[in-house]
Order: C-alpha cells, then sequence, then structure tokens
C-alpha cells in the first residue's frame, strides 16, 4: 500500500513553482508562516521553505513567505499531525476539491489533471478554483468581512472568509480565505488567497467570530 505521507518528488514541485512565478500567479496569494496556529511549530523544514521560494525568486524570511507556496506545495511535505488530521489531506482526499466543484483528484501533485490544460500545476488549479469565489462569492454562499487596522494610516487590509458548497450539500463546504493588501482609503486592492480547506465546524459561531475580532487567522501573516 502506498504511503499516503511518502515525500513528493521536489524536483518535480520546484518545476511547478518556477512555472507559477513566470506566470504570475504567486501574485495572487498573500503572506503567511509556516509554523501552525495550532501546534506551535513548523509544518514543515526551513530547506523545504528556501527550496521552494528560490525556485520561484521570492524573497522570504523562514518562517514567512508566499502562502500559495506554503499551503499549496509546502504542506506536501509536512508530517506534522494537527488537530483536522494532516496538512496535505485537504489537497489529497478530494473533498475540498468536490466542495469547489471539480474533480476530487484536482488538485493532486500533478500536472494536467482536471480542466487546467496538459500543462497545468497544481497552484494554478487551486486558484482558479478558489479565487473566483474569494473576490466574487456566490450567491448561495455564506461570508464574513472584517478590515484589519495596522499602525499606519494606509494600512486598512480588507479580510474576508467565504464557505461554498458546489458538491454535495451533505458534505463540509470549502472555506476560502483571504485579505488584501495595505490600501489608501481612494482605492480598494483586490483580495488575495490565503488559504483553502474543508470546513466542518459550526459556520454560524465561525463567522460571527470573524466579524467581532478581526485578526488575521489560518496562519496569515500581515505587516503593520
Amino acid at each position: 500500500m502506498k504511503d499516503p505521507l511518502a515525500r513528493p518528488d521536489l524536483d518535480f514541485v520546484l518545476g511547478c513553482a518556477r512555472d507559477d512565478a513566470a506566470a504570475g500567479r504567486l501574485a495572487l496569494w498573500g503572506a503567511s508562516t509556516v509554523i501552525d496556529e495550532h501546534t506551535g511549530v513548523a509544518s514543515f523544514d526551513r530547506q523545504t521553505f528556501d527550496a521552494l521560494h528560490e525556485a520561484a525568486g521570492v524573497a522570504a524570511e523562514f518562517p514567512v513567505g508566499n502562502a500559495g507556496l506554503i499551503h499549496v506545495y509546502g504542506y506536501w511535505f509536512s508530517k506534522v499531525p494537527t488537530p483536522f488530521g494532516f496538512k496535505r489531506d485537504r489537497w489529497q482526499q478530494g473533498d475540498l476539491a468536490r466542495a469547489l466543484g471539480r474533480p476530487a483528484d484536482a488538485f493532486h501533485l500533478s500536472r494536467g489533471a482536471d480542466a487546467g490544460g496538459p500543462d497545468s500545476t497544481p497552484l494554478q488549479r487551486v486558484t482558479d478554483a478558489a479565487l473566483p469565489h474569494l473576490r466574487r462569492p456566490p450567491q448561495q454562499a455564506r461570508m464574513g468581512e472584517a478590515v484589519l487596522r495596522g499602525s499606519g494610516a494606509d494600512a486598512a487590509r480588507r479580510s474576508r472568509v467565504v464557505l461554498v458548497q458546489r458538491g454535495d450539500r451533505d458534505a463540509a463546504p470549502a472555506l476560502v480565505y483571504g485579505i488584501a493588501p495595505a490600501e489608501r482609503a481612494e482605492t480598494t486592492a483586490p483580495l488575495q488567497l490565503i488559504t483553502a480547506f474543508p470546513f466542518a465546524g459550526d459556520a454560524d459561531a465561525l463567522l460571527a467570530d470573524f466579524e467581532a475580532h478581526p485578526a488575521p487567522r489560518w496562519n496569515a501573516v500581515v505587516d503593520s
């Protein structure tokens, strides 16, 4: 039986990261830390973190880097259990993909799955599936919004969480979360993805807390 926690082919992943960077996809993702808010430890090692960011040409200092590289690729290298399972489960098990209206294997670590084209990368497919729901939530989705305030006059950031289920209505919805770059009052910066995962908790409680207590969530990082 194949080990579900087998270490992926790093060279393959780095090739995907290079292509994503060349296509400008990483700019659609915000910043995240590798230190998990539940375990308090790094989800994967610094060597992998550095390799991902170097391949993509992204300047980053461990443990804070590009959320797309960390969540979509780095989490495949994690063997740290969390209260919700392993980090790669969201991509591997298919529940998230189905909730976003994609085939169960759409977010697997391969080229060309789903409808992204024969050379599509995992990050490309995740972005294509999740970002439209974040920026333009469908009518049937549930949503929470909050403004994150920093210390500077231009440090306000919009944040949004969207719960959407485009598959089995009785299954856990996809949680899609993002934060916009800091913006001036006269501009509206587009939201950037931070993460996505199946959410099996209390939606009412989640959305109420999200709006009542504005803060970076799910390992997001914002500057002041």
